[in-house]
């Protein structure tokens, strides 16, 4: 049977789509790096799979086509201005086929992953995206040059397509349409976006899938139900591990089980300190000289690094700013799915900032964009503090934007701005601050560094560097800087692509405590979290507090093992020691031990006392998260 002729459109149609994302597959193979660990035999099983996702994305997309061939009369097919309409029709989507294949090279380039729930962020917050877009890439000579290829291939195939426009399913090959109709019913019913994890390897788990089809899974799953697609335990078995888990010398419950809600004592008088806690974008630890990079990229934080409290072994909980700040605010495990930052009903958490508030400090978000990004100034005004973002700033304090916010000098330079209005109200004050230089397009200030604006990573690097110098340096002036500590740390990894599901080397961030009369210097090389930040700093200053959170303060932990959790939008991983445990949907599971240095992973036999302390901390997260058991209880 000659299908062209006997299915005209579709059958032109479908060939193409399959040509398109078989092209793409091939380029993004060829963006591997080298020592990927993508085996001949990996890269076939990788390639089939990725077959698979490809037919059912285009069953989906046959939808409308089939529908309309059903419906349409041969005698309207067989008129002239017919085949206008489908050459017409065939234009724009070959169009969007061809954008989505350039999309996602640039998308592969950026994240080393195809679409997932940042490309759902660039569709829901356009403003920001777009303009990010623009600023980075050069969108007009790629948007027509994509123009120029797609009339190309119409008018090479102008004749096949008249041909296909003849066709209809109208008559007696209507049954042609309903069997076409039924294959999105048997993809729906048979393909999942999990069956594309065919191994430990992440680049071919992500060959194995097809853009589109992770795009769609993204928008729909951005919150996940642990309970349902994890694995689990018995509820108050796991609910008795977290109790151990999160026990300390120094606290003691305040509320009977399943709560896990203590009371804190500080060890001395208490220290009444402002604190200004840094959130660098996208800060990994591989751009730092104190972490062996050579490009000396952070003249001031490795300067830092000996006049602080220096943790060189913290890991991100994710890849994602809502996911640092999650963490950093509320000291919480990462759940599955997008963070709570961007969930509603995300307020009334006994919060780092709801902590400091109810000490009787001035607490503010300091965000240098627009913080209904990521829903970011709903969560924060929702868990005690007060929002300055970028409608707060007047004209004469911005100097440079980008689409992303003011330069990082202009958020500094309003940061000490807010910290001065406190201390002259007599109030001691708690900023979290959130930067955006060190994010593409990478544009800042000319003439403040040594690399040009809009030339890559190591110049937003660089220029976030300096403007911290140039925040310390003026701080210095002010009379609350002594009894003032500083806290730099970033809000996520710049990037988690690697030959392993969770590449545990990439995650690794610096946290700085500085505090020149009030906290001595000291490099501090224990495992800790990013949930373990906020208890930490809050034992520096001996305060006395009620609390939720799951973090622990590290400088007093004794011999409790050393810990840190780690994620995606759907893996969650566990570190304690060398071991890392992984979890992903449809409740699979994976044990490896791991080399620090190398980042190297080893399989190991499953150790169910080591899954039940995982289990403690995230399916006892969730369980305390959706039932609300982890919110200030109001009277």
């Amino acid at each position: 049977m000659n299908l062209s002729r006997r299915f005209g459109v579709v059958a032109l149609f479908s060939s193409l789509f399959i040509a398109i994302a078989t092209a793409i597959r091939l380029v993004l193979l060829a963006m591997v790096p080298t020592g990927s660990g993508l085996t001949p035999l990996l890269t076939a099983k990788a390639f089939g799979m990725g077959f698979a996702f490809d037919l059912a994305t285009l069953a989906y997309f046959l939808i409308p086509a089939s529908l309309y061939l059903m419906l349409v009369p041969s005698r309207v097919a067989g008129h002239r201005h017919h085949r206008w309409l489908i050459r017409a029709a065939f234009a724009v989507i070959l169009y969007a086929l061809l954008f989505d294949g350039v999309a996602e090279y640039f998308f592969f380039e950026e994240f080393g992953t195809r679409f997932n729930f940042i490309a759902v962020d660039y569709l829901i917050y356009t403003h920001e995206v777009a303009g990010n877009i623009r600023e980075s890439y050069p969108l007009g000579p790629i948007l027509g040059g994509i123009l120029v290829v797609d009339l190309a291939l119409v008018f090479l195939l102008r004749r096949a397509i008249d041909r296909a426009a003849l066709l209809t399913f109208a008559g007696r090959h209507r049954r042609g349409g309903m069997a076409l109709l039924a294959a999105p019913a048997a993809a729906l019913l048979l393909m999942n976006i999990s069956a594309s994890s065919i191994s430990a390897n992440s680049y071919a788990n992500e060959l194995a899938t097809d853009g589109i089809y992770s795009l769609v899974a993204a928008f729909r799953n951005n919150e996940l139900d642990f309970t349902r697609f994890y694995v689990t335990r018995d509820e108050q078995k796991v609910l008795a591990r977290l109790r151990t888990l999160v026990a300390e010398r120094n606290n003691h419950f305040t509320a009977p089980s399943p709560r896990m809600t203590r009371a804190i004592t500080g060890e001395g008088k208490e220290q009444r300190l402002n604190v200004v806690v840094i959130v660098e974008e996208s800060l990994s630890a591989e751009y730092l000289g104190t972490f062996g990079n050579t490009k000396g990229l952070t003249p001031n934080l490795d300067r830092l690094a000996g006049e602080s409290l220096f943790f060189t072994h913290l890991y991100a909980s994710g890849t994602r700013t809502v996911r640092g700040l999650e963490a950093l605010s509320l000291s919480i495990p990462p759940l599955p799915g997008t963070s709570i930052v961007k969930r509603p009903d995300n307020g009334g958490f006994r919060s780092w900032g709801e902590v400091m508030r109810e000490k009787g400090y001035d607490t503010r978000f300091i965000y240098a964009g627009y913080g209904y990004f990521d829903n970011m100034n709903a969560f924060f005004a929702g868990n005690g503090c007060d929002i300055v973002d970028r409608t707060n700033f007047a004209k004469d304090e911005i100097t440079f934007a980008n689409v992303w916010g003011v330069c990082d000098e202009d958020l500094f330079h309003k940061v000490i701005r807010e910290g001065r209005a406190s201390y002259e109200r007599g109030r001691p004050f708690f900023s979290m601050v959130m930067t955006t230089s060190n994010h593409r397009p990478f544009t800042y200030p000319a003439g403040k560094i040594d690399i040009p604006s809009k030339t890559g990573r190591d110049g937003g690097v660089k220029y976030a560097d300096f403007a911290i110098g140039t925040l310390l340096a003026e701080a210095r002036k002010e009379p609350w800087f002594r009894d003032t500590v500083f806290v730099i740390v970033a809000d996520h990894c710049a990037g988690s692509a690697g030959k392993t599901e969770l590449p545990v080397k990439k995650y690794e961030i610096p946290l700085f405590i500085y505090s020149p009369a009030h906290v001595s210097p000291a490099r501090i090389d224990r495992m800790m979290a990013q949930i373990d930040v906020a208890p930490t700093v809050l034992g520096l200053l001996n305060m006395s507090y009620t609390t939720d959170f799951f973090g622990r303060d590290v400088l007093k932990a004794g011999d409790k093992p050393e810990r840190a959790f780690i994620s995606t939008y759907q893996k969650l991983g566990y570190i304690e020691g060398d071991r890392l445990l992984i979890l992903g949907p449809h409740h699979k599971e994976a044990l490896y031990r791991f080399d620090r240095a190398s980042g190297a992973v080893t399989p190991l036999p499953m150790d169910e006392g080591y899954l039940m302390n995982m289990l403690g901390w995230y399916q006892g997260g969730n369980y305390l998260y959706k039932n609300r058991l982890n919110r200030i209880e109001r009277r």
